[in-house]
């Protein structure tokens, strides 16, 4: 096998070249753009979401809002959080239908996956709008059934995907339309995603999407008083993406991993091949990524792929396969982890800064385990110490506090 083959997997009934692709999103906003990252060396790409002519769509501006870490000195502004209140494509379907036939034809070994909306009401458009998709030779259709603004007060996104008997039967009216495989796109903002996710398999679904963007509101302008992003004075929610929602994303594919056995297309805050690497371990087998190429580039594939595949090699994993799930089964509830497991703070005085953030953070938010000597130098009463680790996620420096096991006294 050569080396790039380890990266292939097969999802549903389609071969990918390699996991990655890009999801439904501005980097999807045109075939030509579809055909600029296939080029690049995306296994496949996901059109931004297709609706029927009779929808109007007309975007505001500005639509994108981010949350930066700005550490106040030299080093760079880093986004981690982008809010958009886009809606989807506002490009003529006969247009797209043209565009999808171009990239199949011409591109047969990169998945071409059709996004798809309509109203929670019509059997008709959803079936009609599934059938010319699949006809213009769309590889795959994926329902959006969870985009959190804009549309939902028309009837559709998570309008949808917030009612798992709505998941259910408007897949089941996709799947009587159409014989090519179905992904349906879940939303985070859901009290339990495993719900809609099982809907949606009882539904026909060959596969899930998971997550869309995560309903916020980002902020208010302090000067204005204006709620961002501030279009002509007024706002609305919108959703959020980027390596914030990661941990969201994690949660729930993990959750509808383990509830479907479904295949899963991982979404949600992948910036590097070890955030892809983790979506991967919790039950994901092909991944999408929005968020980065807006702000890098698709280049970045390159990086993804490589990265994915060191890895891969180091761990001695030969496929995607092998991997996926890998870690679901470490996953238990609270009460039934191991609790004579103990460790505590341990501190490497050598590489301290003295820059007394474990002792204000241990005096104030932990258990006073943490004093300082007369040259600022932090140690750690063993005897106080709980092993919570608040010390280690605040120190800037990295492996300066670590947490040690503690072995069980001798009976």
């Amino acid at each position: 096998m050569k080396r790039e083959q380890m990266l292939g997997v097969d999802f549903c009934g389609l071969h990918f070249l390699n996991p990655f692709l890009l999801s439904s999103a501005p980097p999807t906003t045109t075939g030509e753009m579809m055909e600029k990252a296939y080029k690049a060396g995306w296994g496949g790409a996901v059109t931004k979401t297709l609706g029927l002519e009779k929808e109007e769509v007309i975007n505001v501006s500005p639509r994108l809002h981010s949350l930066a870490f700005d550490s106040g000195g030299d080093e760079p502004r880093k986004l981690y959080g982008l809010e958009n209140i886009e809606l989807i494509t506002d490009r003529p379907l006969g247009i797209w239908l043209e565009e999808i036939a171009y990239l199949v034809k011409n591109y047969p070994e990169h998945v071409t996956i059709a996004s798809i909306m309509a109203n929670a009401s019509s059997r008709e458009d959803w079936q009609l709008l599934a059938s010319r998709c699949e006809k213009a030779g769309a590889m795959a259709l994926e329902l959006n059934f969870s985009c959190p603004h804009g549309m939902p007060d028309r009837g559709m996104g998570a309008a949808i995907g917030q009612h798992p008997e709505l998941v259910e039967r408007i897949t089941s009216w996709v799947r009587e339309a159409v014989k090519i495989p179905i992904l349906v796109k879940l939303t985070p903002n859901i009290t339990d995603i495993s719900l809609a996710a099982l809907a949606a398999k009882k539904g026909g679904a060959n596969a899930l999407s998971a997550i869309n963007t995560v309903s916020t509101l980002i902020g208010i302008n302090l000067d204005t008083l204006e709620p961002m992003p501030s279009v002509h004075g007024h706002s609305a929610y919108g959703g959020y993406s980027g390596p914030a929602v990661k941990p969201i994303a994690l949660r729930c594919v993990s959750e509808i991993a383990r509830a479907t056995g479904l295949p899963i297309s991982g979404i949600g805050g992948i910036t590097t091949w070890k955030d892809a690497a983790e979506f991967i371990l919790v039950g994901a087998t092909t991944l999408q990524v929005c968020t980065a190429v807006m702000v890098s580039g698709i280049e970045i594939i390159s990086d993804l792929r490589e990265g994915l595949l060191n890895y891969m090699e180091d761990k001695g994993f030969s496929s995607i396969k092998e991997m996926s799930g890998k870690v679901l089964p470490k996953l238990k509830l609270v009460s039934n982890l191991d609790k004579s497991y103990k460790v505590i703070s341990s501190i490497d005085t050598s590489v301290c800064v003295k820059c007394d953030l474990c002792y204000i953070a241990c005096r104030d938010g932990g258990y006073q385990a943490i004093t300082l000597d007369e040259q600022r130098v932090p140690h750690t009463d063993e005897e106080k110490c709980s092993g919570c680790s608040l010390c280690v996620q605040v120190c800037p420096v990295w492996d300066c506090v670590s947490m040690k096991k503690v072995e069980p006294a001798a009976v």
